[in-house]
């Protein structure tokens, strides 16, 4: 008697576009979560590239509903109303990036870490290169607080969205801290 496999259902992707405080952002969940942020004039593959290689056989459905919340509140963190997210997340990547990304995670608002900080709490102190790395690869910036990583020396070292971006999340993230005005 021959054995049939069930049929996996077709994985949906769900897919917007935002306009923010600082450029068009796009995004892209799952059923599980937020999983793509795309920076205003950030490089790299895009939303594209992201489906090609983490869901090449996802069916894309242009939806906001699925990403309201995730919107929300990123345009309140961007008008310094949040200094955290409450979302799902889906992050596809090696379990190296993910447990770099968890540390992310971690920082506090308006605080910084060193890339070597970062290698040391993941396990894996000579690995400050391979930090930066998945800092790079980080699919959700802003949420997953890659901004927060800079250089030992306090240099702030590379940004998707770019170095402009970066100061200025940093410092919206330290006013608002110092001032305590933080909701």
């Amino acid at each position: 008697m021959a054995t049939v496999e069930p049929v996996q259902p077709i994985e949906r992707v769900f897919t917007s576009r935002m306009e923010s405080p600082i450029g068009a952002l796009r995004l892209a969940a799952t059923e599980r979560g937020l999983a793509f942020l795309a920076l205003p004039r950030a490089g790299g593959r895009g939303l594209g590239g992201w489906l090609a290689r983490f869901a090449p056989d996802a069916r894309r459905e242009e939806a906001f509903a699925p990403l309201r919340d995730a919107i929300r509140q990123i345009l309140e963190y961007l008008d310094g109303k949040r200094t955290g997210f409450e979302l799902g997340l889906d992050l596809r990547g090696t379990a190296f990036q993910r447990a770099v990304w968890r540390q992310l995670e971690a920082i506090p608002y308006g605080e910084t870490r060193a890339y070597a900080d970062v290698a040391h709490a993941v396990g894996s102190p000579a690995a400050v290169r391979a930090v930066g790395s998945a800092n790079g690869a980080n699919p959700v910036p802003i949420v997953v607080p890659c901004h927060r990583v800079i250089a030992s020396g306090g240099k702030l070292g590379g940004y998707g969205g770019g170095l402009e971006l970066k100061r200025r999340l940093l410092a919206m993230e330290q006013s608002l801290r110092h001032q305590g005005s933080l909701l």
